[in-house]
């Protein structure tokens, strides 16, 4: 999907346009390192949630199941900024778990698109609820936003907090508390 070429026309003319020769030396590879670096960061496009929760092992217990402080880096569709924070993911078995590791990487294929964190927040829930098909499933995010804090407002350290429920975490209050008692934990 990402088209290296496309990208590199692209940022020659977003040089010209700041006054820049894009040949001299300093940025004549600038082009194509910010293709490279695009078909890395935006990698996302290229993935699919159900492929990191397909694979699931069985278990008697429906217990709750955290996944807290998943760093992650992703970029704002307004601005073409980067926001980066932490991901918890939380869900409730239903005869069946995923490897942890896959909770990274389902966080992972949706942040590496461009994203609002409202959005990215709901992705993350609703795949879970849909390839893994657990009792319920509670998503937060804490992440800040350079396009907040290096122009515009400039308020650098705040931090934007998003939440998604699913299933029984949308129904249980006292079950969410106990979500956010398991992230206050060391």
């Amino acid at each position: 999907m990402i088209d290296e070429k496309k990208i590199e026309e692209a940022v020659k003319l977003l040089l010209e346009g700041m006054g820049e020769d894009h040949a001299r030396e300093g940025l004549a590879e600038t082009p194509a390192r910010i293709a490279r670096m695009y078909k890395e960061i935006y990698a996302g496009y290229e993935e699919d949630a159900a492929v990191h929760l397909s694979k699931t092992f069985h278990v008697e217990t429906g217990e709750m199941v955290v996944e807290k402080d998943i760093v992650f880096y992703s970029m704002c569709e307004h601005h073409l900024m980067p926001f980066f924070g932490k991901a918890h993911v939380a869900y409730i078995p239903d005869g069946q778990v995923v490897g942890l590791s896959k909770l990274a990487r389902l966080v992972e294929v949706f942040a590496k698109r461009l994203q609002l964190q409202e959005q990215l927040t709901a992705q993350i829930a609703d795949a879970l609820m849909e390839h893994l098909m657990p009792k319920g499933a509670m998503v937060v995010i804490e992440a800040e936003h350079m396009c907040m804090t290096m122009r515009g407002v400039k308020k650098p350290g705040s931090k934007t907090v998003t939440m998604a429920t699913r299933g029984v975490f949308a129904e249980d209050a006292n079950l969410q508390q106990n979500f956010f008692r398991m992230l206050e934990r060391e």
